[in-house]
C-alpha cells in the first residue's frame, strides 16, 4: 500500500501525483522513499536550515523549512533588539525532531520541532571556532556568577573558574560582574560546545615577564612605586609590578608602631626604597622609613648626656619603661633609675602608657640606636641630705618595715631605711630573731649609730637609748661568791642558761651542776625550774656571768681548797679579799666554752 504521508508531502507536484496514481503501488513507493531520503539529507535532526515564516499568532510563528515540512518557533526566541518577525521573513532554525524515513513523526499533525535560539548559538559557536584556539587570549564581559565561577561573554558564553579569576582568590568573585576582562583559553570542548578560560594564567605569564624585566633593572637604593597586596603581623607585601617585596614592620617608620595597618592598607599605592635584593631567590626587602632622614643622625649633639627632656611613655615592661622623646627616638628608663627612695617592684607602680614625664639622658648609643634614660635624676636625691638630716647619735622615730634573721629595717621616711641589727636590740637579752621583740608596722625610737653615704646605709641602735648595765649596774649587783636565784631558760649539751632578771642570763656549766660527772644536764634540772646558784665570775668585757650549782653549799674551806687546787693547776696564785676568793672563783671551770653556745 502506498505511504499516504509521502504522497501528501508531494501532492503539490502534479507530475509526481499523477505518477503515484498511475504506477504500481510497490514501484511508486520504492521510488518515493529513495527520492525522499535524497531530499531529506539536509533536514535531519540537529541540522540548521533556512525556513520561511508562513503564519504568525500571539505565541508562535509557523515556519516552512521546505519539502512540505513545517514547525513552530515561540516568539520569545526573538530578542528585544531584533526586528519583529513578519510573514515571509526567512530565518535560520535548528531541526530538533524530524519524521523517520517512513514518515512517522511524534507530532500527530506532522509538525517538526524547531529552535531559532539554538540555531543562533550553534552559528555563533561555529564562527567562534574559526577564530579561537587553546592558548589564545580573549576579551569578554563578566555577565553573571554561577556555581564554581563566572560566566563571561566573549561572543559566546565561556566559563571562568573561581580559582582562575586572580592570583589570590578575591573575597567575592561577584565583584567582577560587569567588568571587561582578558583571559587565556585553557580548554575547548567542541562536542559539548564548552570553553574554559583563565585570567590567572594570563596574569601569571605577564607577571613572569614583568618579573624578569624588573629583576634586571632593580637596584638597591631605588625608590619604586608599588601596590600593597597583603598585610601580615610582621609586615606588608608590596607588588612592584611583577614581583612582591617585603616591607617589614620595623622598616615602616622610625617610631614604634603596633601593627602594619597603622601605616598601610590593602591596594594602597606607596613609594618604597629598595633595601636588599636576593636575585637568586627573587626576594626583595623594602623600606618606607628610609625615604626620610634618620632621626638618630647627630643624636649625641641633640641629646647630650645629663640633658633633660620631656617625653611620653609608650611601653611598660617588667624591667623598665620606654619613653618617646620624638617620632623615631625612644629610650629606656630602667626600673632602677625610676626613684631614689621608693622600692619599685614594677614600673607600672610609677608610670603608665601615655604618661608625660621628664627624663635625663644617662647614655647614648648611636650605632645601636639606644638611649639610656633616668627619671629619678630629674629630682633631688634625698641621700644628699642624709648626713645633715640624720647625724650620728641623733634619736629618731621610724616604723618597722621588714624583719630578717639578722635584724629589722626601720623606715625613717619614704625611701630612707635604717638597719637595726639584732645585736643592737638589747644589752642583756639574747635575741634569736627580731620578731621576739618587734613586729612589722610598729613605731619605734632608735638612735643613729652610723651613716654610710656612699653605700646608702644607716645603722640604728635600740639598746643605745639606755645606759649599758654592764658598765656598773650588773658588776655591782652580781659579785663572785654571791648566791642568787634564777629560772632555767635553756638547756644545752655544755650547760644550762639561768635567767637572773629580765633579759640577763648566766651560764651554769655542765661541770658546775653536781659533784659527780653529769652527761645529760636534764638529769639534774628542767626548763622552768627555779634554782639557787652561786656567782663564780662576772666578765664585763664579754658581758657574761658564770654560775655554779654544786658550790651553793660549799664551805669557805672547800672554796679555798678548790681555789688552791685550781691555782696550782693553772699557775695563778689564789688571794683572799673580803671573804671572796679572787682568781680561784674566777677561774673555776670552763664557764664560757668556745665550742658551744654562749649566753
Amino acid at each position: 500500500m502506498v505511504n499516504r504521508n509521502l504522497i501528501r508531502s508531494l501532492e503539490d507536484d502534479d507530475i509526481l501525483a499523477d505518477l503515484a496514481l498511475m504506477a504500481p503501488e510497490d514501484e511508486v513507493e520504492e521510488w518515493m522513499i529513495e527520492n525522499f531520503a535524497a531530499e531529506q539529507q539536509d533536514y535531519n535532526s540537529g541540522n540548521i536550515v533556512e525556513g520561511r515564516i508562513v503564519e504568525i499568532n500571539d505565541e508562535w510563528a509557523l515556519i516552512d523549512v521546505g519539502f512540505k515540512s513545517e514547525g513552530t518557533v515561540g516568539l520569545d526566541e526573538w530578542g528585544p533588539d531584533e526586528d519583529t518577525p513578519k510573514v515571509g521573513d526567512t530565518v535560520k532554525v535548528l531541526i530538533e525532531e524530524m519524521e523517520d524515513e517512513l514518515g512517522a513523526a511524534d507530532d500527530p499533525y506532522g509538525m517538526i520541532s524547531l529552535s531559532k535560539r539554538k540555531a543562533e548559538k550553534i552559528i555563533e559557536w561555529e564562527e567562534m571556532m574559526e577564530t579561537v584556539a587553546e592558548g589564545q587570549v580573549v576579551t569578554g564581559t563578566v555577565i553573571r556568577k554561577i556555581k564554581g565561577g563566572l560566566l563571561v561573554d566573549i561572543g559566546v558564553n565561556v566559563f571562568l573558574p573561581g580559582s582562575q579569576v586572580d592570583i589570590r582568590r578575591p573575597g567575592d568573585i561577584g565583584d567582577f560582574i560587569g567588568r571587561v576582562v582578558q583571559a587565556e583559553v585553557l580548554k575547548i570542548d567542541d562536542t559539548r560546545r564548552n570553553i574554559v578560560i583563565s585570567r590567572r594564567s594570563l596574569i601569571e605569564r605577564q607577571r613572569e615577564e614583568d618579573r624578569t624585566y624588573l629583576m634586571q633593572e632593580l637596584e638597591i637604593g631605588q625608590i619604586r612605586t608599588g601596590i600593597v597586596k597583603n598585610i601580615a603581623d610582621f609586615g606588608a607585601f608590596v607588588d612592584l609590578g611583577g614581583i612582591d617585596g617585603l616591607l617589614h614592620i620595623t622598616d615602616m617608620a622610625w617610631e614604634r608602631i603596633g601593627h602594619p595597618t597603622e601605616m598601610v592598607s590593602i591596594d594602597q599605592e606607596i613609594e618604597v626604597k629598595v633595601l636588599h635584593i636576593d636575585r637568586e631567590k627573587q626576594k626583595i626587602a623594602l623600606g618606607l622609613k628610609q625615604k626620610d632622614r634618620n632621626p638618630w643622625e647627630n643624636i649625641e649633639s641633640k641629646y647630650p648626656v645629663e640633658s633633660r627632656h620631656p617625653g611620653e611613655v609608650v611601653n611598660v615592661m617588667s624591667y623598665g619603661a620606654f619613653v618617646k622623646l620624638e617620632p623615631g627616638i625612644e629610650g629606656l628608663v630602667h626600673i632602677s633609675e625610676m626613684s631614689w627612695t621608693k622600692r619599685v617592684n614594677h614600673p607600672s607602680e610609677l608610670v603608665n602608657i601615655g604618661d608625660k614625664i621628664e627624663v635625663m639622658i644617662l647614655g647614648v648609643d648611636p650605632e645601636g640606636q639606644q638611649l639610656s634614660l633616668g627619671m629619678k635624676q630629674t629630682l633631688k636625691n634625698p641621700w644628699d641630705e642624709v648626713l645633715e638630716k640624720y647625724p650620728e647619735g641623733k634619736d629618731v622615730t621610724g616604723k618597722v618595715r621588714n624583719l630578717t634573721n639578722y635584724g629589722a629595717f626601720i623606715e625613717l621616711e619614704e625611701g630612707i631605711d635604717g638597719l637595726l641589727h639584732v645585736s643592737d636590740m638589747s644589752w642583756t637579752r639574747k635575741i634569736a630573731h627580731p620578731s621576739e621583740v618587734l613586729e612589722k608596722g610598729q613605731e619605734l625610737e632608735c638612735r643613729i649609730l652610723s651613716v654610710d653615704e656612699q653605700r646608702r646605709r644607716i645603722a640604728l641602735g635600740l639598746k643605745q637609748l639606755d645606759n649599758d648595765p654592764w658598765d656598773g649596774d650588773i658588776p655591782d649587783k652580781y659579785q663572785p661568791g654571791q648566791l642568787v636565784k634564777g629560772e632555767v631558760t635553756k638547756i644545752t649539751n655544755f650547760g644550762v642558761f639561768i635567767g637572773l632578771e629580765d633579759g640577763l642570763e648566766g651560764l651554769l656549766h655542765v661541770s658546775e651542776l653536781a659533784e659527780h660527772k653529769v652527761d645529760d644536764p636534764e638529769e639534774v634540772v628542767k626548763v622552768g625550774d627555779e634554782i639557787e646558784v652561786k656567782v663564780l665570775r662576772v666578765d664585763t668585757d664579754e658581758r657574761k656571768i658564770g654560775l655554779s650549782l654544786k658550790r651553793v653549799d660549799w664551805s669557805e674551806e672547800q672554796e679555798k681548797s678548790a681555789a688552791a687546787a685550781e691555782a696550782a693547776e693553772s699557775g695563778v696564785p689564789a688571794t683572799l679579799d673580803d671573804g671572796n676568793l679572787k682568781g680561784g672563783l674566777g677561774s673555776a671551770g670552763p664557764l664560757f666554752p668556745t665550742g658551744g653556745e654562749e649566753s
